[in-house]
């Protein structure tokens, strides 16, 4: 079945800025100058395979515009806004954690990042496209209300969240984050709203390392929309997966959302630097699959892709391309160059230990009456 896919992208998510750091680490007298993990390189790459490969001719180009400061502050407080905004008149300035860096003019390319992910839910609550990806730069999901960190500025989802809402009077919104780091930004910011879902597939404990436990799941009446699956390190394509078929979808199901907004990072993905996960892109195919044909099932098909982080510059591009594929129905014919050596990895079968995890959850999400 193919789809309308909408498909956003700017020049500028490229010129955003994280200096000369030697992956995370500032240059100095013996650290040689070399570039942030957080560079432009994988989504540049990506961008461009969806154009080399043709894709971009079945997809709908939707132009971004920069968020507004009131959309900001829907979910952001004015201190952290304000923030942001003289950080940006620096030569290098931090999101609040010390260790997240940006260059002068970030405050601009972090609006047009929010406002990205704006115009794809846009485009998919007014009929213009089936379902849509924001391939924006910088990332959202690690920025809380008053702080930015995990190289995030500013939450691109919950932006677009409270955006929806106010402007098309949707209510009950789930977010789905298959990012390798927890979603601990858009756990902070709807812990206590029973309306929102947040499901997150990460590593364990790998950043930040304190957030991201099953016990995790919502305050008060908001107890259960919050859904940590905290998958050990080494984790392949059998983990997630099962976590898909046993917790996400079931959640989901359960929640039956008006829209459903997802977190696309590509950073569990083989020989992912900031990662130690051995997903390929056939899962990432089979995960994005599913979501789209539950949000045909539950929200009218009304879906949005908000893409986060993934740090492979030479093996994030087939994964995203695999995603579109998917979400659009389109076949490029062009297959995984990497598949021979990644898709053998015995890193892939369900191993017990990570199906503790996935049945931990499991069990919890059922005695909270979210799973059936």
């Amino acid at each position: 079945m193919t789809r309308n896919t909408g498909y956003v992208w700017h020049e500028r998510y490229a010129w955003h800025d994280t200096g000369t750091f030697a992956g995370i680490v500032p240059p100095g007298p013996m650290v040689q100058p070399f570039h942030n993990f957080e560079s432009p390189e994988s989504k540049a790459r990506f961008n461009s395979l969806v154009e080399v490969s043709g894709l971009i001719e079945r997809l709908t180009p939707l132009r971004p515009r920069p968020a507004t400061e009131e959309d900001v502050l829907r979910v952001h407080t004015a201190r952290h806004l304000e923030h942001i905004r003289s950080q940006s008149e620096q030569s290098v300035g931090d999101a609040g954690d010390g260790w997240s860096p940006f260059g002068r003019g970030g405050y601009g390319i972090a609006l047009l990042a929010a406002g990205g992910t704006i115009s794809a839910t846009d485009a998919v609550l007014t009929g213009r496209v089936d379902n849509a990806y924001a391939l924006v730069r910088p990332p959202g999901h690690h920025a809380e209300r008053d702080l930015g960190m995990g190289y995030c500025l500013f939450a691109n989802i919950p932006i677009a969240v409270e955006w929806a809402r106010a402007h098309h009077g949707v209510e009950r919104i789930a977010v789905v984050d298959y990012d390798v780091h927890h979603g601990n930004g858009t756990q902070r910011i709807y812990e206590d709203d029973q309306n929102v879902l947040a499901v997150s597939l990460h590593q364990d404990s790998l950043f930040p390392q304190d957030t991201g436990r099953v016990e995790e799941i919502g305050r008060g009446e908001a107890a259960g929309t919050t859904i940590n699956l905290p998958l050990p390190a080494g984790s392949g394509n059998g983990a997630y997966l099962a976590a898909f078929e046993r917790v996400v979808e079931p959640a989901l199901r359960g929640f039956r959302p008006e829209l459903i907004m997802v977190a696309s990072g590509f950073d569990a993905a083989a020989v992912d630097p900031l990662g130690g996960m051995t997903v390929t892109a056939s899962a990432y195919r089979a995960m994005a699959t599913t979501l789209v044909e539950l949000a045909d099932e539950l929200s009218g098909g009304r879906i949005v892709f908000s893409h986060e982080g993934g740090y492979s510059a030479v093996y994030v591009p087939y994964c995203g391309l695999a995603v579109l594929e998917a979400m659009s129905g389109h076949e490029t014919g062009v297959p995984d160059p990497y598949a021979f050596s990644f898709e053998n990895s015995p890193a892939h079968p369900l191993k017990s230990w990570q199906d503790e995890v996935i049945s931990h959850a499991e069990v919890l999400a059922r005695q909270l009456g979210l799973v059936v």
